[in-house]
């Protein structure tokens, strides 16, 4: 059983808290959505929890059956989509998923023919990824980290450039494959994270 916990966490930029003494624990099976005005520091407090950047202050441990794990060695327990993450756009569909899954091991031994069929892709496996539109490339980030075979995975506002096929997509592809995982996501949509257990309001934290 994978678990993350925090304890008091809190992290400052200079002279402003981004957020303070936050505390909570999170297991396989269980979603929390962070939700706060545009500029709270949503994603400030997802880039600390996946061990991007420091906290300031309080503990953030991720443990697996009852022992912790070393914020060295968090990487191979998450993935992430977010706007601000770039995708190599040289690398074709098809070469993309090659090269990504050599890091991580595709959930359910799912093929990438079969992952380039969920993405509704198929004309484009040969097409140098920088030639995709926003929606296509954002449903390529939110595919690399729904169909990794990890326990924790975090979205940063994951129907942004996406229309209304691609939220239903979105919606559909959550329902599928967030069980027995942690999903964490950072979003002011409603349609984004309705299903989610626990919700925090940045906010409240300050």
């Amino acid at each position: 059983m994978f678990k993350i916990q925090l304890e008091e966490a809190s992290k400052r930029f200079q002279y402003e808290w981004i957020f303070k003494n936050l505390s909570l624990e999170l297991s396989q099976g269980n979603s929390l959505a962070i939700t706060g005005s545009n500029g709270s520091g949503k994603s400030t407090l997802l880039k600390c929890l996946s061990g991007a950047i420091p906290i300031t202050s309080g503990k953030i441990d991720y443990i697996l059956d009852e022992k912790s794990i070393s914020d060295a060695d968090w990487f191979p327990f998450l993935t992430i989509s977010a706007p601000y993450m770039e995708l190599p756009e040289e690398f074709t569909l098809e070469e993309l998923l090659k090269f990504h899954f050599k890091f991580k091991k595709p959930l359910n031994n799912i093929s990438p023919r079969e992952i380039i069929e969920q993405l509704y892709l198929t004309q484009h496996t040969s097409k140098p990824v920088g030639q995709f539109s926003s929606g296509m490339k954002q449903r390529l980030k939110l595919g690399l980290a729904l169909f990794s075979d990890v326990p924790l995975v975090f979205l940063d506002e994951p129907t942004s450039n996406l229309d209304r096929k691609g939220i239903d997509w979105y919606q559909e592809m959550v329902s599928l494959y967030r069980k027995n995982r942690i999903l964490v996501i950072c979003s002011n949509e409603p349609r984004e994270y309705e299903f989610c257990e626990q919700k925090i309001v940045l906010e409240d934290f300050k």
